[in-house]
């Protein structure tokens, strides 16, 4: 794991990397706090060591400002101070501190309270892991529907069309009967007869009109299905840690079909896709997570608004343009929007508006995670009341990432 210290002093800053390599940690070190700040913001290390006081940044004005922004989520600082009254401790903590460590230090104990900051930030994985796995399960009955529906049809057509074979070889079989009668010269106005009533009794002007088309809305049910596989597929598809080049509109496209169970019955989906935008470097099993969040969510707040009543549906925009070195992709909805009160903490962790057991509260915090700890961009949200809220997620065009 990947530890960053920052202390202006290079003699503490040489002590604390040799005690954390001998620890088998990777160390990044920094001499200041902007250095700390940047390596931070880009994603670098989600462990952090920080000095007190700093030139350019002190280690509590990151902790503050790692607060103030979000990434004190997925950040775990450790301050490293002189000062150890109760006050200044209590200050560390008000500003986002998740730990501290008094000068000088202790070896052991400094280890002891980063092996803490890894389970915490192991915690969060795994934390991250379940929402994962709760969004499968939301979608899991919704895809299930999905899929059966065609399938019920497909099934339904085929029936038919063994009944209509049936019938058919019936016919058949007289047509036969009076071929032979024809080429023995016997024909005689029994065997025509028998010819009408067999295509009377199959109705063959009927099974003409009806079996072509129940071959098509079968032929129509299977690709339907297999739709829904492939996207699936593609949107289960892990990635890995690296990133790849990816197309945004097939990714949304795939995320929509997906998700269509959660979104058909309150909104209609419109996409706005910018043609000129290329494919864009980013990990695509977790982008596909974020989309998957961002668009759900709209629809439940279309849902909340329209109530029990659904005589109307809402809009969701999904779209993508592109806005100088980033890539941006929006999704607008016609909600109730997010009230004043609430919105600093909409990317806290395990923060919900839902009732329970309607979800974790982990939702946009892996979304902002992703966005800004793994792909170093940047996500932020417009809402208004009564009107809806309008998501952004900007991703640097710049191949590159985090560590």
């Amino acid at each position: 794991m990947q530890v960053l210290i920052a202390d202006d002093s290079a003699l503490v800053r040489a002590m604390l990397q040799d005690t954390l390599e001998e620890a088998g940690y990777e160390v990044i070190a920094c001499a200041d706090g902007l250095q700390a700040w940047d390596a931070i913001s880009r994603g670098e290390s989600r462990l952090a060591v920080l000095d007190w006081m700093m030139p350019g940044l002190s280690g509590i004005e990151i902790c503050q400002r790692l607060h103030e922004s979000h990434v004190a989520n997925w950040v775990y600082a450790i301050l490293l101070t002189s000062k150890d009254s109760p006050d200044d401790i209590l200050r560390a903590f008000q500003a986002g501190a998740s730990d501290h460590v008094c000068k000088p230090f202790r070896e052991a104990e400094l280890l002891a309270r980063i092996r803490v900051g890894q389970r915490m930030i192991n915690l969060q994985m795994e934390l991250a892991q379940s929402q994962k796995l709760e969004s499968v399960g939301q979608l899991a009955a919704g895809i299930a529907h999905e899929i059966n529906t065609p399938t019920q049809y497909v099934g339904d057509n085929i029936r038919f069309l063994k009944d209509s074979f049936e019938d058919i070889g019936d016919v058949l079989e007289v047509f036969d009967q009076f071929l032979q009668s024809v080429k023995a010269g016997s024909v005689d106005a029994d065997a025509l007869a028998k010819v009408e009533q067999a295509m009377k009794q199959a109705d063959v002007d009927y099974l003409r009109e009806e079996i072509p088309q129940a071959i098509d809305q079968s032929l129509s049910g299977v690709e339907q299905v297999a739709k829904i596989v492939r996207a699936m597929k593609d949107f289960s598809h892990p990635g890995g840690e690296t990133k790849t080049m990816v197309n945004l509109s097939e990714s949304i496209e795939t995320t929509i079909s997906v998700a269509r169970n959660e979104w058909k019955y309150v909104a209609e989906v419109e996409t706005d896709f910018d043609q000129s935008l290329e494919d864009v470097p980013c990990m695509p099993g977790e982008l596909n997570q974020v989309l998957l969040n961002l668009i759900v969510n709209a629809a439940h707040a279309i849902g909340d608004k329209l109530g029990s009543e659904l005589t109307e549906r809402g809009t969701i925009t999904v779209g993508t343009r592109r806005l100088d070195n980033f890539a941006e992709i929006f999704v607008r909805d016609t909600g109730n929007g997010i009230p004043d009160s609430i919105r600093r903490r909409i990317f806290d962790p395990f923060f919900t508006t839902k009732p329970v057991g309607k979800g974790t509260g982990q939702g946009l915090a892996i979304t902002y995670s992703v966005v800004v700890e793994k792909h170093g961009g940047e996500i932020d949200f417009t809402s208004e009341i009564g009107k809806g809220t309008t998501f952004s997620v900007r991703l640097p065009l710049a191949c590159g990432v985090p560590a």
